[in-house]
């Protein structure tokens, strides 16, 4: 046992009890039993000194846990059991630090355990608690129990067991010899529980353990760089003899180390392919090993391909005439009616911050920030939704014309305001402007890396790209503007300035973007300093957390961990700066960052982040059906997978954006577009006509409406088709002419389409149809298989293309009205999830070409049956959720089955309610406090049960 503070006091305490009663000890008549008292209180307290002696003696500082295996009977997704014996040392029992172990949902008595290879003796444990103050709090008691080789037994006279917060809590026993020993806790009330740091100490019997070896994630290395290894080994007693060594298991070329005896290096490889990398430490008998895989590439193409700006285009597709309308009709004018009013009680701050930090500016009084310090972004993102919608050909639509007539009004009211609000010297951010500035010092300061400075300036530059392209270039108030913004940033940060890094990213992809842009319009490298910035900004992070991607610097970073949102819109910049650099390192990390994510971490509807950390990742193949998939992160995965095509010229990256776009995104919103889904899980769901953090709102329709942007990209020969929209787009100089793409489809109703292609010149260039590979992660298996194409002619000619990289490959000279009319197979499939996501063991899933399909209670009465075996056959109902392919088929009980789009779910039915954001536990700024939802009449009961994953037959 050893003595704390607790037993000390009761041993004084027992001496002296009645010796600080108010009377004088001569007056007190039981002289007898206050001698007695004190000389049993000198007694306990000699005995409990000398028992901490014997126990300093006996009790060594090696902690047996840094060699046991971690279990617990439940993981909460956010934590792992790794935390427990990850050596730290905790400053207070809030901060996780580098990990935590809690088994949040679950209530009631848990327990963790450890496990040896061979018997450890011990007599003292020190438990750190985990307390985050929202579901997992301190227990009310604990026990520890040791395996005596037939079942788990109490300890022999634990003294401790303690419960405190903010510290190691001591707990003594007598000593046992045993392979397991397992911490039993009992949580209070209906909270969870959890811990920081579980040590075991060594009584001096213990036998000598291997190190423990980590080697590090799987990745991806482009030949022409390094792969940065971030080995971790771990010996159990300081001297131990240690000897550590890097070496090649297998792979096709040779592999050479900076320094094979570091675990911390890097490695170069001279050969693409598969290879193995173990590093073994330790020595003789006590040595250990651990492997990582590498796949080595080749780098990408030297250039990258170049953007397709959206401009005026018409669109004329079933399923996509529909979906903008209801956007442009419905939801863009709610989220302005929104932004302008003043008296909203949550997700408030709209256009009114603007209005009163132009006060600000001009020393006039004013009114606080309202809202979050971000609440510029929904302005901004709303400014860009309205440019894109504007660019829309109404096609003599009465009610589109007329919010069309509201959105230019809009502009014009909003632009003088927002602009107005920009300080002298280009920076713009109400919240700054209008914060004491005893409260935010200056620009850029750290302690405010949560005042999402570069987060709202990266929207507003990116809202002036399309201004821009509305007014041809006629209205250059907002680009102007921009330009001032950025170079404000430039002046003030980059090598020998001053090192920033926003605590959400965004403005470096907007600095690329907008970088790109410049350099378009006006040539001569001046939009170079923009994207150089952008790098410089991606490069200072470090020395951060996991959750806003500074943890590593971006060429060492290879899993994707984090808020969802802000990782996606990092790995977008990453790809950006790959591209513009060629910097391998970067590229490295990207690809690898890009195979973690889409084959390790990835929702079959396209979503990413499953919200078992804040708003973000779970660990890989943690994918629960309840998922987060924020409408915003699925934004940013299309950012990040569209600049991967750019870069790699590879249709595969299309094939996972078409995905996300058509599942993920495009159901955001209902389709009478009156209200919206911040998060979009796999299984039932909400959705609301706004939000406490409102940043998806304007996000949607601004992705959504980009569609020559997605539709096409461009390169030196030629242009390259990536989705399948009947529409009529312009693109700019190919091949030295300007080209006139018309596409006649009902995809994804039916895989017919005609794409015209009408140069304004007759000219030599190539054109790139992608061909759709429904097998776009390793995660999914599709049965039957699709892929290839079922015809193809140019001109009625058929013809067999090359394909390449996706790509059917057609290069001719081109002359106005030629025509490639192709066929796609859309077939009804089943999909399985790899066995090791275990939320979808023995479930199936539907889709028929890029569309993920729902059973829904209101076209059955049950949905938690086995699917049947009856083919699933696709059926036009044109009366059904404004007209879709549903997918019939059985029951394993014979009764039949309707399956309807992922993107058409949750619009009929009764509403049910909304929880309460407050309730949610969700701190949507990394550091400020959510609030409850509002709600507004819905034209459609959008709550009904609803589910991608069903029951499989065994």
């Amino acid at each position: 046992m050893i003595l704390r503070g607790s037993t000390l006091a009761g041993a004084f305490y027992f001496m002296t009890e009645t010796l600080i009663s108010p009377k004088p000890i001569w007056q007190n008549k039981d002289i007898g039993t206050i001698l007695r008292k004190c000389l049993a209180g000198v007694c306990l307290l000699a005995s409990l000194m000398l028992a901490r002696a014997v126990v300093a003696e006996t009790t060594t500082n090696v902690n047996l846990a840094l060699a046991a295996t971690p279990s617990a009977s439940y993981v909460s997704g956010d934590t792992s059991v790794g935390a427990l014996n990850d050596g730290n040392a905790p400053e207070n029992s809030l901060e996780r630090g580098p990990g935590s172990y809690g088994n949040w949902p679950r209530t009631g008595t848990q327990w963790v355990q450890y496990d040896w290879s061979q018997p450890i003796s011990t007599r003292q444990v020190e438990v750190y608690w985990w307390d985050d103050h929202q579901g997992v709090r301190l227990p009310k008691a604990c026990r520890l129990l040791y395996w005596n080789g037939q079942a788990f037994v109490p300890v022999g006279h634990p003294a401790g067991l303690g419960v405190a917060g903010d510290q190691f809590n001591v707990t003594t026993f007598d000593e046992v010899q045993t392979t397991r020993l397992r911490l039993e806790m009992d949580g209070s009330e209906q909270f969870s529980t959890g811990l920081l740091e579980w040590r075991v100490n060594d009584s001096g019997k213990s036998p000598d353990f291997p190190p423990t070896v980590v080697a590090g994630v799987d990745r991806t290395v482009i030949l022409a760089g390094k792969t940065y290894l971030s080995g971790r080994v771990r010996y159990l007693k300081p001297a131990q003899p240690a000897d550590n060594l890097w070496t090649k298991v297998s792979g096709p070329g040779e592999v050479t180390f900076a320094d094979a005896h570091a675990p911390v290096t890097t490695a170069t490889f001279s050969a693409p392919g598969n290879y193995v990398l173990q590093l073994t430490a330790g020595s003789g008998a006590l040595t250990t090993h651990s492997t990582l895989h590498v796949r080595a590439e080749n780098p990408p193409p030297a250039r990258r391909l170049d953007v397709v700006y959206t401009t005026h285009y018409t669109i004329d597709n079933p399923l996509w005439n529909a979906r903008a309308r209801a956007l442009i009709v419905n939801w863009i004018p709610h989220c302005i009616d929104m932004i302008n009013r003043t008296n909203l009680t949550e997700g408030q701050g709209g256009i009114d911050n603007f209005v009163e930090a132009a006060k600000a500016l001009r020393g006039e009084p004013h009114a606080p920030q309202k809202g979050y310090v971000f609440a510029n972004a929904w302005v901004h993102e709303t400014v860009e939704s309205m440019c894109l919608a504007l660019m829309v050909d109404p096609r003599g639509d009465p009610d589109m014309i007329a919010a069309q007539a509201k959105m230019k009004a809009t502009l014009e009211d909003w632009i003088p305001k927002i602009l107005a609000a920009q300080e002298p010297d280009g920076y713009l951010q109400t919240a700054y402007t209008l914060a004491p500035r005893s409260d935010w010092p200056e620009h850029w300061w750290p302690g405010m890396r949560g005042g999402h400075e570069g987060y709202v300036g990266g929207y507003f530059i990116e809202s002036a790209i399309n201004h821009y392209t509305l007014t041809g270039g006629k209205d250059k108030r907002l680009y102007n503007a921009a330009r001032r913004l950025a170079d404000c940033w430039v002046a003030n940060l980059g090598p020998g300035k001053r090192a920033w890094f926003d605590g959400h990213e965004e403005m470096e992809q907007a600095l690329v973007r907008f970088g790109r842009f410049v350099n378009d319009q006006e040539g001569h490298g001046q939009g170079d300093a923009y994207i150089q910035l952008a790098r410089f900004l991606l490069d200072s992070r470090r020395g951060g957390d996991e959750y806003d991607q500074s943890h590593l610097p971006p060429i060492q970073q290879y899993e994707a961990v984090g808020h969802a949102v802000r990782a996606v819109y990092f790995y977008s910049g990453m790809a950006d700066i790959a591209a513009e650099t060629g910097d391998p390192d970067y590229s490295s990390a990207v690809a690898s960052l890009w195979d973690n994510l889409v084959n390790e971490k990835y929702y079959v509807t396209g979503g990413v982040g499953s919200g078992e950390t804040s708003e973000g990742f779970g660990p890989d193949f943690s994918l629960p059906n309840e998922a987060y998939c924020e409408s915003c992160s699925s934004c940013g995965l299309i950012f990040f997978q569209y600049k991967l095509n750019l870069a790699y010229h590879d249709a595969k990256y299309a094939d996972l954006y078409e995905e996300t776009l058509y599942n993920a995104l495009l159901g955001s919103t209902d389709l009478d577009g009156n209200n919206f889904q911040y998060t979009n899980p796999l299984i039932g769901g909400n959705r609301g006509p706004w939000h406490v953090c409102p940043c998806c709102v304007g996000n949607i329709p601004r992705t959504l409406l980009m569609i020559p942007t997605w539709t096409y990209v461009k390169g030196d020969d030629g242009l390259y088709v990536n989705l399948f929209i009947g529409s009529t787009i312009k693109v700019e100089k190919v091949a030295g002419t300007d080209v006139e793409m018309v596409q006649k489809t009902d995809y994804p109703w039916n895989g017919h389409v005609a794409i015209t292609v009408n140069p304004k010149s007759a000219k030599i260039f190539t054109v790139y149809v992608r061909v759709p590979n429904r097998d776009t992660s390793r995660l999914y298996t599709e049965t039957p298989a699709v892929s290839g194409l079922i015809s193809l002619a140019v001109n009625g000619q058929p013809l067999v293309p090359n394909i390449t990289n996706g790509y059917a490959v057609i290069t001719r000279q081109w002359q106005a009205g030629d025509t490639i009319t192709l066929e796609l197979p859309l077939v009804a499939q089943r999909i399985k999830a790899d066995d090791r996501i275990k939320a979808d063991r023995g479930l199936v899933a539907m889709r028929y070409g890029p569309l993920i399909y729902n059973v829904e209670t209101a076209d059955q009465p049950r949905i938690d049956q086995s699917l049947g075996s009856t083919p699933l056959t696709p059926v036009w109902k044109g009366d059904l959720l404004d007209g879709v392919v549903a997918l019939q088929g059985t029951w394993a009980d014979g009764s039949p089955l309707l399956a309807i789009p992922n993107y058409a779910r949750n619009n009929r039915g009764a509403p049910k309610p909304s929880p309460a954001a407050d309730a949610s536990g969700v701190d949507y700024a990394g550091g400020a406090a959510a609030h409850s939802h509002t709600h507004r009449t819905r034209s459609r009961g959008e709550f009904g049960d609803s589910k991608v994953w069903l029951k499989d037959q065994p």
